[in-house]
């Protein structure tokens, strides 16, 4: 297994803080908002009430409920209530699916650059991890021609993220039609993380489920942590046919036997969104995109084509003539700016640093007047 990229340097950062440096987060991928006041309202209700006790290993029957009725609302699909399992975090959900559909020996495809815990955790279950590049000549598109070359016959597995991170990439329809076709011919699991889903910067989105003939092979994994602001919560789900969900169900029965009732009960209040906290969000992170893509694309040897979803900024820094691990400790060690380097997320990664658009406006400002002083290093480096 592997760990988390955004991780370290966030541990370097703190590091630097402690030291009195001033620093700049741009590396982690959490929301610098908090859950609507009706949600903290709920979770504070739920627990004066006594909702702490165990309950039922697949959620609570009102929020798995409220799950699909939230899933016809904004995704337009049709899902029923006991083909959704509710999980202590995406991650959860995501590991809870990939245990009930890999086994040994089977090979699974997933997007580079893409969530590096994809890879890890195929590995960790005797699987073969096989990636698909997404590469910026196809504007982060997948090659469903170099999919369609990597299916063998141990192929069980299609992973994919859209929005897309790091790209910021949201799939297009044929990108998707392809995919499904791929997965009905060759027999395949599609597994589709739409942890960004909401966060979309123009368009309606596009499940694999709502294609015909991909509901009985499709597993959704989704969550509160992005689109609502609760990453400390831990709470995500799963949606899929509902032999997947009773193996899943097995799985939680085996391990953390429940998630906390107190925070399945705030989730409702989360998912109806009386105060359209959601939108507010997604349309505070279009303003973040618009003036952070276009400060990027002006220091010199930077790249970035703008994200259509998430809240990431996917640089190609090969023009700096630098690798991206020096871009990186450039960035955080001389000016207090923290990003990723984009092998972190694949091999495709390489020339690229992600940059999380989860910091104020003004600070996104500084931080462009940060990285241009700085520049000059690689500059100078260059006229050389």
């Amino acid at each position: 297994m592997n760990g988390e990229g955004a991780l370290a340097v966030f541990s370097r950062a703190k590091e630097l803080e402690k030291q009195g440096r001033s620093i700049i987060h741009l590396e982690l991928g959490e929301p610098d908002f908090h859950p609507a006041s009706p949600v903290v309202d709920a979770v504070r209700s739920a627990v004066a009430s006594g909702r702490d006790r165990y309950c039922a290993t697949r959620g609570i029957p009102a929020l798995r409920e409220e799950i699909t009725i939230y899933l016809k609302r904004t995704r337009r699909i049709d899902v029923r209530p006991e083909e959704v399992l509710v999980a202590p975090g995406c991650k959860m959900a995501l590991s809870l699916a990939m245990m009930a559909l890999i086994e040994p020996g089977d090979e699974v495809l997933y997007p580079d650059p893409g969530f590096p815990i994809y890879p890890s955790f195929t590995r960790s279950l005797g699987a073969k991890a096989v990636p698909f590049a997404l590469s910026e000549k196809n504007k982060f598109q997948p090659d469903l021609g170099e999919i369609a070359s990597k299916i063998t016959p141990q192929t069980s597995v299609l992973i994919f993220n859209s929005p897309n991170n790091p790209t910021g990439t949201v799939f297009d329809e044929k990108a998707l039609q392809g995919l499904a076709d791929l997965a009905k011919k060759h027999d395949l699991w599609l597994l589709s993380d739409e942890i960004y889903a909401r966060i979309l910067f123009g368009g309606e989105y596009l499940s694999p489920w709502a294609l015909p003939g991909m509901a009985e092979r499709t597993i959704i994994i989704d969550g509160f942590s992005k689109s609502f602001a609760m990453t400390g919560w831990r709470l995500g789900y799963g949606v899929a046919p509902r032999r997947v969900i009773d193996a899943m169900d097995l799985l939680v029965l085996n391990t953390f036997t429940c998630a906390a009732e107190f925070t399945q009960v705030a989730a409702i209040e989360a998912l109806r969104d009386s105060t359209d906290a959601v939108d507010a969000m997604t349309a505070e992170y279009r303003k973040r995109r618009d003036l952070f893509v276009a400060g990027l694309n002006k220091i010199p040897g930077f790249r970035c084509q703008s994200p259509d979803g998430a809240f990431y900024a996917w640089v190609n820094i090969e023009d700096t003539g630098s690798s991206a691990e020096e871009i990186q400790k450039i960035l955080l060690e001389e000016a207090g700016v923290a990003a990723i380097a984009g092998a972190a997320f694949g091999s495709e990664g390489k020339n690229f640093l992600r940059f999380s658009l989860v910091s104020a406006r003004n600070l996104l400002e500084e931080a462009l007047e940060r990285m241009n002083r700085i520049s000059i290093k690689w500059r100078v480096a260059v006229v050389k």
